[in-house]
């Protein structure tokens, strides 16, 4: 028998896709079909990808970025730009469904890291996307997923999580908050997707919340962050071309079903087996950037940077004990 929660959301999940769908084939009739067909690669991808960013904490740009960089060659800026357009759609429908069934998320840290976020969008989009070659980028966002992994890893070992709320909010917390909201709107701004992984770390190694908590919160996070990319995009850089426009039409019919369908995964599936299976897909992404990437010097050494840099992150948060209940750090 299913709760009035969960029958409710499944209610207000399909109205929206249904909302959706029927936007959708206004836009593109009489072509609704070719834009399929011309597309199909899209699609299916983001079959995959909604699925994961519903139920996960990688963001649907997470599958698509690293597919379209690397197995159809698309440019890093459009991946990009189709990530953050998808994820509006995709993980707002998620994030609807994981309200419809309240579970618990934590809206005040949505709103300190999504502040922070907003700036970071800023910096990444207009500086550091100028700056930094495509290869850069696309191992910027190899090295983000691979301390996720560490991240999850780290949890299976053992790591203790007792929280299931933040300690109160003080100058200390909020700059933490916005800190990772920079820097994760840094790495959305040039891949797509970020925030939500980086939120997540935080979360369970610092401050010890519950992943099943965390989870969710990463999901509303990317969502915002995703909407605010796509606004400004469209209203302060050049838009988003014709080319980006397909692809996001052709992905739309899917992710608009799948990522609500990845949240009611997440909530009825054990949390090991969501954490092997994003092991499973970082290993996969680590694998093909090692194999498909050239690399010279320059990449080599940023690749090395940033992936000492980020661990040495990861493991310090492990290490603290400032977010420690006492009767935990008794028992250590």
């Amino acid at each position: 028998m299913l709760s009035k929660e969960k029958r409710n959301s499944y209610i207000v999940s399909l109205l929206f896709a249904m909302t959706v769908w029927c936007s959708w084939l206004f836009y593109t009739y009489p072509d609704s079909w070719a834009v399929i067909q011309d597309n199909w690669q899209v699609t299916v991808t983001m079959v995959f990808g909604s699925i994961i960013a519903g139920a996960t904490s990688e963001g649907g740009g997470a599958i698509a970025f690293p597919v379209f960089t690397k197995v159809l060659q698309i440019p890093p800026a459009d991946a990009k730009v189709f990530s953050l357009a998808i994820q509006s759609v995709g993980m707002v429908a998620a994030s609807i469904a994981i309200i419809m069934m309240r579970v618990k998320v934590l809206w005040r840290v949505i709103a300190w890291v999504s502040l922070g976020g907003l700036i970071g969008l800023v910096i990444g989009s207009v500086w550091l996307s100028a700056l930094l070659p495509p290869g850069m980028i696309r191992m910027l966002f190899t090295v983000m997923a691979v301390s996720l992994a560490f991240t999850l890893i780290r949890l299976s070992s053992g790591f203790r999580l007792n929280h299931m709320k933040m300690p109160e909010i003080s100058v200390r917390e909020m700059g933490i908050l916005l800190s990772v909201g920079v820097s994760g709107g840094i790495v959305s701004g040039l891949v797509g997707s970020g925030i939500d992984m980086l939120c997540f770390s935080v979360l369970v190694l610092l401050f010890r919340i519950s992943e099943s908590i965390a989870t969710p919160t990463s999901v509303i996070l990317m969502a915002v962050n995703s909407v605010f990319g796509v606004l400004l995009q469209i209203f302060v850089f050049a838009g988003i071309n014709e080319q980006v426009q397909a692809y996001w039409l052709a992905a739309i019919p899917v992710v608009v079903i799948g990522a609500p369908l990845g949240a009611f995964f997440c909530n009825r599936m054990h949390y090991l087996h969501i954490r092997y299976l994003l092991i499973a897909l970082i290993s996969l992404e680590l694998g093909t950037s090692l194999w498909l990437l050239t690399f010279d010097a320059s990449l080599i050494f940023f690749s090395l940077s940033m992936l000492v840099l980020f661990l040495s992150i990861m493991i310090s948060m492990s290490r603290a004990r400032l977010y420690i209940r006492s009767s935990e750090q008794e028992s250590l």
